[in-house]
């Protein structure tokens, strides 16, 4: 008797998920409930919208229709799980149409998440936004078209607030960023991050770091820093972060786990067997660590999506964990990350030592060679690698794919010396930057 499967969330966690089982099982019967009107879209590409780079909407939207008829899967958007009955196996969902029950042998979750609005007196939604949905881009967008703001300000130095930055510059309109750290991008150290504030500041956004709002003042056009300073501006856009849409399994009583995601075994079962949990709503476990981690990330929840599917097809495969790979444009920077940093390793018993290395990312008599910055961060004892972070122009992403490919194979830093990497002076040196990078950390533990 073919399975039903009920799935609760699109997006790269939902849709991927079923894309993958209907790979492995012709027979089941799959539905897709989604309270929006996309179940799925790139949320990676929003900025890049907004700021005009990728001028059509529909670019970033699959069509619903071909996903459904593609994969037989019954797509149901505009339509809310809004509660779990265990021991009965159904969802209940409601629409324009009302409220109904839906009957599953097998649920996946694949809420996603939220994006975090702090409690913030004076703030006004008419000109404060947050990007995390369509929805959201569509308002941004909308405002800047009828109200040609001149200034913007951006509260957090992350993902978003960095391609935030460099898309509202693209609009020309002057912007600034607010972030409580003591530098943007904080999944790279302090003084790789120190090339991403000259970078900022040379394209002209202004950066007020260890600095929080307090409040909005005037209708939201003013804001009132922790510093006892004041700004001015059209717009804000608040990029603080996001928290996992954990109501349902609450309702459900479902563990959560450590992080406040949902606590999910290495098949990426729930509390309850017949339950599954992927993507940004899920708790997974560090690679390297094993600790509990909320990785938001595109790439883990379609590995995710893999596992369960393989599961459910009596083909299980562990999932190992995430390590975090990270990579965002910030204006003509590449800023990339693997694995651990310093600070999220003093949170360890790792004794480590890290080493950087400046390059170029060609040989140097070619034309277009760009600089490049590497920091690798690797077990004191043994080296291994624990952590990469490349910041640079073109080939920053070529190293970084090299540094999270021998992290996850357990590699150490004498392994670096090692790798046969592909050489023309177009595309490197004889001894590619991560060779040699590997030398000097080799040197490094031969001192110890």
């Amino acid at each position: 008797m073919a399975k039903k499967i009920v799935i609760v969330g699109g997006v790269g966690g939902g849709s991927t998920v079923a894309s993958q089982i209907r790979r492995l099982d012709n027979q089941a019967e799959i539905t897709l409930f989604e309270r929006g009107a996309n179940i799925a879209f790139s949320n990676c590409g929003m900025p890049y919208f907004i700021g005009g780079t990728v001028p059509v909407r529909d670019d970033i939207l699959p069509d619903v229709e071909k996903f459904a008829k593609k994969y037989n899967v019954d797509v149901r958007i505009h339509s809310e799980v809004t509660q779990i009955d265990r021991t009965k196996k159904s969802v209940t969902y409601q629409n324009d149409s009302g409220k109904y029950e839906e009957p599953y042998d097998v649920l996946i979750l694949s809420p996603g998440a939220h994006a975090s609005v702090p409690p913030i007196k004076g703030l006004t939604e008419q000109n404060t936004f947050t990007l995390r949905t369509i929805p959201d881009m569509d308002r941004i967008n909308a405002f800047i078209n009828e109200n040609n703001p001149q200034t913007c300000a951006i509260v957090g130095g992350g993902f978003v607030g960095l391609e935030m930055a460099e898309n509202i510059r693209d609009r020309n309109i002057d912007c600034c960023i607010i972030d409580h750290s003591e530098h943007v991008m904080t999944l790279v150290d302090s003084d790789m991050a120190a090339h991403i504030h000259d970078h900022l500041d040379e394209k002209g956004v202004q950066l007020f770091l260890n600095t929080s709002l307090d409040s909005f003042a005037n209708h939201g056009r003013t804001l009132h820093l922790n510093n006892g300073k004041s700004l001015e501006t059209d717009m804000t856009i608040l990029a603080v972060g996001i928290k996992p849409n954990t109501e349902l399994a609450k309702q459900a009583d479902l563990s959560l786990g450590e992080t406040g995601a949902i606590h999910v075994n290495e098949f990426m079962q729930t509390s309850d067997p017949a339950i599954y949990a992927l993507g940004d709503a899920a708790e997974t476990p560090d690679f390297l660590t094993g600790a509990p981690s909320n990785v938001a990330l595109a790439s883990p929840a379609h590995r995710q999506a893999y596992i369960i599917a393989n599961h459910l097809h009596h083909t299980p495969i562990r999932y190992q964990g995430a390590l975090g790979t990270s990579i965002v444009k910030v204006f003509d920077l590449t800023v990339t990350s693997t694995g651990h940093t310093s600070e999220s390793l003093k949170q360890t018993s790792f004794q480590f030592q890290t080493v950087t290395h400046e390059a170029l990312s060609n040989a140097g008599y070619f034309p277009g060679a760009e600089k490049l910055s590497i920091k690798i961060l690797f077990a004191r004892e043994t080296g291994t690698l624990l952590g990469g972070q490349v910041i640079g122009g073109k080939g920053t992403d070529k190293r970084l794919a090299v540094l999270a490919t021998a992290i996850k194979g357990g590699l150490t830093v004498a392994d670096l010396t090692e790798l046969e990497l592909g050489y023309a002076p177009p595309y490197s040196s004889p001894k590619d930057p991560i060779n040699i990078i590997g030398y000097k950390a080799v040197d490094a533990l031969n001192k110890n």
